[in-house]
């Protein structure tokens, strides 16, 4: 009796935790096996997304990550509720650096879970400010011809001895023909305020007289 009562057990898969299955990853027939051998081998049944353990995956560039803290307020926008201001706050700073993108990724965390956020969702965030100082004080604003957009990613070109080095840049808002940037730029920076089509990492410039 034993052998069958671990046999009918054998039937049922349990989850390591409560979820929603967001992704079917097998077929009936197919074998299930810890390391992929092809064919009809697959190394998971499904996905399960823990709902209350949702976080939010952000690029800050390096230029403004001296601005993030661990536990520094958060104001998160899906991009499907646009008027709805979420509270978050930052729950960690991973320690490595995308040399590529100049960028450094920090994890987000809502405050509570809410039925409407779901997993890979559109998101904005505007970080409440570094060393107490307000939100507005961070922001800049630039006319937006100087933001280019490349493969879902706002992009500022800011001109170094002589030569144009793109940036990854966070919007915040746009209105009225400018751009208000939430980070990747510093006050004092110069840009190209008119991005030329074609334009490259390191072609060099010259500031236009007018």
């Amino acid at each position: 009796i034993s052998v069958w009562r671990q046999h009918l057990d054998d039937t049922v898969i349990r989850a390591p935790f409560a979820g929603v299955v967001t992704q079917k990853n097998a077929q009936p027939g197919e074998m299930i096996s810890p390391m992929s051998v092809g064919g009809f081998t697959r190394t998971g049944i499904c996905t399960i997304v823990d709902m209350s353990s949702l976080e939010i995956e952000i690029d800050v560039n390096e230029s403004y990550i001296n601005r993030v803290s661990t536990g520094q307020p958060v104001v998160a926008t899906l991009d499907s509720y646009p008027e709805w201001r979420i509270p978050a706050s930052v729950v960690a700073i991973i320690p490595t650096a995308d040399r590529q993108k100049s960028t450094v990724k920090v994890r987000v965390g809502f405050e509570s879970f809410d039925p409407r956020i779901l997993p890979d969702m559109g998101v904005k965030v505007a970080f409440q400010g570094a060393a107490d100082a307000p939100a507005s004080e961070l922001s800049l604003k630039v006319p937006a011809t100087a933001i280019s957009s490349r493969e879902g990613r706002d992009y500022a070109w800011v001109v170094r001895n002589g030569s144009v080095e793109r940036r990854a840049v966070t919007v915040d808002e746009r209105k009225d023909g400018t751009v208000t940037i939430a980070a990747g730029l510093n006050e004092g920076e110069r840009i190209v305020v008119d991005v030329p089509e074609g334009i490259v990492d390191g072609a060099r410039v010259k500031e236009a007289k007018r």
